[in-house]
Order: structure tokens, then C-alpha cells, then sequence
């Protein structure tokens, strides 16, 4: 039973009951039971305490019963200070990790008056199994790991977290937060037959959602519950609450894979670097590279305005820095920096990034509306695109520009829906246009033109020119009021307002019987007419054209 585990004055702990907790009744309208004001302001009601809405549809994600889900702030960084206060006597325990790893854990232990013992690394810093179980004592309560490991990357081999689990009487705590770009899967089934395993997930890192702050930990439901009994009452907000639920709908594997791909091409491009000594095998987003000189390094590439960890102060890493995966323009810009440090050539499939200056601009546009925050790559990954307006059909429509287009778009809108679609259409275009205009620069080089595309039964065509003149055009029969959850009428309104923004000639015709197609091949023929005219020629890197505005 893993409550033997727990300490005695928190099994005995009489958790703090809120006003939600102790009504368990039907439906009501009138809420005077909890402090609260009564004027609406969005904000106005306490949140969820026990989080259930999330937790069953976390469950439903990780194909766990809801019951063994905890839900924590501040990443998973709630759920390992619980981890302490729950199962270790200040003063009197210990904890047991592998050096280097996630520096919270010796953090946390000295907060809590805890003993943090380390044990080095095997080769080519491999989890110790043998060292970590020489090194318990009677008053050893929990095993730290980390897997994969941060700094240096590598995972830890479900069999070996099993002999931890099944030759150590305390808790193994596994912490996941890169377990998305792992080759071995979660531990999370080793839960059911192994009780004393706790699992720690994060939404920060595949997912994308660092702002956020929100953290998972999967164990037993006994432990589970003890966590919701020790945590504070309202740790998570509801809006965050919110959010979380409508981000859990996207499909992140693209942008995973995506990472993936790019962890190797940017370790095989390192490698072949005289001044990188060596770089360790990672399973997570990130490298973690021995180099001749790593203060050295991390300074120049401070200058060129690249930031990355330097690791050399940590225990065994010296000499070393920490990268992350970026995009693959901001990988890019990172091995052109590292090899000019290093007075070497690199050779990359992303010649023109490398080469010309870098056409990216990242516009926020808050309104008393609206809240838009754009990053557009023009040369970069559009498979890492991420669309987010609130609006699902929009979105789609939107995603079709950097598939189509070959260029890295991220859209995030918080708008009036409540209200209606207008504000967020409108804005999400005069932000877009924004963001073009800005990546685009003076236009050096540009091919300044793009035309046209066919959508199934529907034919489209948008003419465009980027040098200046302002100018809209609209044919299109829409017979439908609505296409998803959105109003036909604002897709005329939204390209108006791209194209007064983007300063742009912008042309669209387009006929068909299907709205959703028709509107579809003009999103399409929209991108597919950008991609050739912001195309660029490296050879003749002049402004485009000697006639109208540039």
C-alpha cells in the first residue's frame, strides 16, 4: 500500500474545505457562499479546486483514470515540492539523483530541509541503477529521475526504472517533461503494478504552453489524493483552466517530428565543427554540446544575438553548452554563428537563410477587443506553424497560408467572441499584413507577383503585387451565411483588410458550389500566390522592378 510511504502528520491531515467542495447538490443560480463579488467581471467566481473538467479530459489524453491525476502550477515544479513535503521528515530524510539533472530537485530539498545526495553519471552519462540502490538508506524516501535527463539529454530505459521500483521500498519519482521526443515510452502504465512509481508531465515543453505554467503528476489514487489534500486550495486559475482544455484539442505531432528532424540535422552540422569537441546523444529538444572553449563560445554567440545555456559550472559538464531545438531559421543562425566562431564553412540545407538576412518580424496587436500576438518566418519550417483564433474553420483557413505558402506562421488570437466573429477576423488580418510587410523589409530581391489555384469543383484566383499600391478586388458568391463557425461575409472583409495592411494590389475571384471549397481555394490560391511573389533570388538581391511603388 504506498501510504506507508507517507508522512504520518499528513495522513492525518484535515485538508482545507472550500465552499465548492462542500456543496454537493444541483443546479443553482444565486451564489452567495463563498466571499465572492457579486458584479461580473469574467473573474469574479473562484475556479475549480479539484480541477475535474481537466483532469477527465487529461485522462482521456493519457488513457489514465482521471483519479490518478494531479493538476499543479508552475509547471511540474508544484508537483516536486509536493513530493517532499508529503513523503520526507525534514531534518531526518533523504533524497537520492543523478548528477547533473534538474536543478529544482536539489532546490526544492533545501526549501524543505531535505538531504540531496547525488550519484555520478555512468558513461556517456547513463542513469547509475547499480549506484543509485548502493546509495539508499533507511532514510532515503525518494529516487529523482529525470528521463530524459536534462542537461544531458538521454532517457532512461523502462527496464531500469522498473528495478528501481521493484528493489527500493520509497517512491521513484519519474520526471517526463521531455518524454514526447523520447524513443521509450511514458512509465505512466508501470503505475498500475508498481504503486510506489509517481509520474511528472509538463504542458511547457512539446506542447508549447511555458506561460502557462501548468503541470501533471499521474500516481496511485491514494497518492493522488493526498496531493489534492496538501496542495492550496485554488493552485490552478480558472482561465487557465479554460485554455489548457481548448489547447489539449490540437494535434501536436507535426511540430514534434518537426523537432525531432531538426535535433539531428543540427547534431550532424555541430559535429562536423572543428571547435565542438563533442555532441551527446539527446532524446529530448535539446543538445548538449562539449566544445573547446564553452565561456568563449556562449559569449560570441551572445553577440550575434543567439542565447544559449552555458552548462561548464555544472558537476561533469564542463566545457559544455545547452541548445535547444528552434525553428530551422533559428537553427540556422545558430550554426552560422557557431561556425563563424569557429573560422569554419557549414554547409545546410537552408542556404538563402544563411545567406541573406533573415525576413522574420513578430507583431502583437492588442485592441480593447483583441489580443493577437503573430511570429512569421518567411524562410522558415511551415510544419512548426501553430494557428489559434478561438475560431476552428478560421483556423483552417489560416493554416492553408504557411502550408501553401512554404513559410513558419504563428497566430494566436484572444478576441470578443462573445460578441461576434468581426473583431477577431479583422484584426487577425491587419495584424497578418503587419507581420508581412515587416518580414519583407525593403522587398531587395522579391519576385514581387503571384497568381492562382483550382479548388475541386471551385476555381480560384488571386493576383497579387507587393510593391505598394493599395488596392482590393472582390468576386466571389458565397450562398451561405455561415461556413463552420464562421460568417461568410467577413472573408471579403478580412482580405480588404490584409491587403490595406500588407499595402498590397490584392485581386480574388473565384466561383464553385461548395462554400467551404470555394473560400478554401481562395486561401490556397492566396498562399500560393505569396510564396511566388516573396520569393527571393539570392543572385539578384536588387529591389524588384522599376515601375510603381516599392
Amino acid at each position: 500500500m504506498p501510504l506507508k510511504y507517507v508522512r504520518p502528520n499528513i495522513l492525518a491531515l484535515s485538508p482545507y474545505s472550500t465552499a465548492r467542495d462542500e456543496f454537493k447538490g444541483g443546479d443553482i443560480s444565486v451564489f452567495i457562499d463563498a466571499n465572492e463579488s457579486p458584479f461580473h467581471t469574467g473573474f469574479n467566481r473562484y475556479p475549480d479546486p479539484r480541477h475535474r473538467q481537466l483532469k477527465q479530459r487529461i485522462g482521456e489524453l493519457k488513457g489514465v483514470d482521471p483519479s490518478t491525476v494531479f493538476i499543479g502550477g508552475a509547471g511540474s515544479d508544484e508537483a516536486i515540492d509536493l513530493i517532499y513535503r508529503i513523503f520526507c521528515e525534514p531534518g531526518i530524510d533523504n533524497v537520492l539523483a543523478m548528477s547533473p539533472t534538474y536543478g529544482v530537485y536539489s532546490v526544492a530539498a533545501a526549501i524543505n530541509n531535505v538531504e540531496y545526495r547525488e550519484v555520478a553519471p555512468g558513461p556517456d552519462f547513463a542513469f547509475p541503477v547499480d549506484e543509485i540502490l548502493k546509495a539508499v538508506d533507511s532514510h532515503t524516501k525518494v529516487i529523482w529521475v529525470c528521463s530524459p535527463n536534462n542537461p544531458t539529454g538521454l532517457a532512461v530505459p523502462p527496464e531500469d526504472i522498473l528495478r528501481l521500483a521493484e528493489n527500493f521500498d520509497g517512491i521513484v519519482a519519474v520526471d517526463e517533461a521531455y518524454i514526447d521526443f523520447s524513443p521509450y515510452p511514458s512509465a505512466l502504465p508501470l503505475i498500475a503494478s508498481h504503486p510506489n512509481i509517481i509520474v511528472l508531465q509538463t504542458f511547457s515543453k512539446a506542447w508549447g504552453l511555458a506561460n502557462l505554467r501548468v503541470g501533471m503528476a499521474f500516481a496511485d489514487p491514494h497518492i493522488a489524493a493526498i496531493f489534492a489534500n496538501v496542495k492550496y486550495p485554488y493552485n490552478l486559475n480558472g482561465p487557465t483552466q479554460r485554455e489548457i482544455m481548448r489547447q489539449l484539442d490540437r494535434d501536436i505531432s507535426a511540430q514534434v517530428e518537426m523537432v525531432k528532424t531538426e535535433r539531428a540535422r543540427v547534431a550532424e552540422s555541430l559535429d562536423r565543427l572543428p571547435c565542438v569537441e563533442r555532441v551527446y546523444h539527446s532524446d529530448a529538444n535539446f543538445l548538449l554540446v562539449k566544445v573547446a572553449d564553452a565561456d568563449g563560445l556562449y559569449d560570441f554567440l551572445v553577440g550575434r544575438g543567439v542565447l544559449v545555456r552555458n552548462r561548464t559550472r555544472v558537476p561533469h559538464c564542463s566545457g559544455m553548452l545547452r541548445i535547444t531545438i528552434g525553428t530551422r531559421s533559428e537553427n540556422d543562425r545558430m550554426l552560422k554563428a557557431v561556425a563563424e566562431y569557429c573560422n569554419a564553412d557549414i554547409a545546410t540545407s537552408g542556404t538563402d537563410s544563411l545567406t541573406l538576412s533573415p525576413r522574420r518580424a513578430e507583431v502583437r496587436r492588442r485592441t480593447s477587443e483583441t489580443d493577437i500576438e503573430i511570429v512569421l518566418d518567411l524562410d522558415g519550417d511551415p510544419s512548426a506553424s501553430v494557428i489559434d483564433t478561438g475560431l476552428k474553420f478560421f483556423d483552417h483557413m489560416l493554416s492553408q497560408l504557411p502550408h501553401h505558402g512554404g513559410f513558419a506562421l504563428d497566430i494566436i488570437c484572444r478576441g470578443d467572441l462573445q460578441v461576434d466573429e468581426h473583431h477577431s477576423m479583422e484584426d487577425v488580418a491587419i495584424a497578418l499584413g503587419d507581420a508581412i510587410r515587416t518580414a519583407l523589409g525593403d522587398k531587395r530581391g522579391i519576385e514581387r507577383y503571384g497568381f492562382v489555384l483550382p479548388m475541386d469543383e471551385s476555381r480560384a484566383m488571386v493576383l497579387i503585387d507587393l510593391g505598394g499600391r493599395i488596392d482590393f478586388k472582390w468576386d466571389v458568391t458565397l450562398n451561405r451565411e455561415y461556413v463552420g463557425d464562421t460568417p461568410t461575409e467577413m472573408y471579403s472583409h478580412f482580405f480588404q483588410s490584409l491587403a490595406s495592411a500588407l499595402r498590397a494590389n490584392l485581386h480574388i475571384s473565384a466561383t464553385g458550389e461548395n462554400c467551404h471549397h470555394i473560400i478554401e481555394g481562395i486561401f490556397k490560391a492566396t498562399a500560393r500566390a505569396l510564396k511566388m511573389a516573396i520569393r527571393r533570388d539570392p543572385f539578384h538581391y536588387t529591389l524588384p522592378s522599376s515601375k510603381g511603388i516599392i
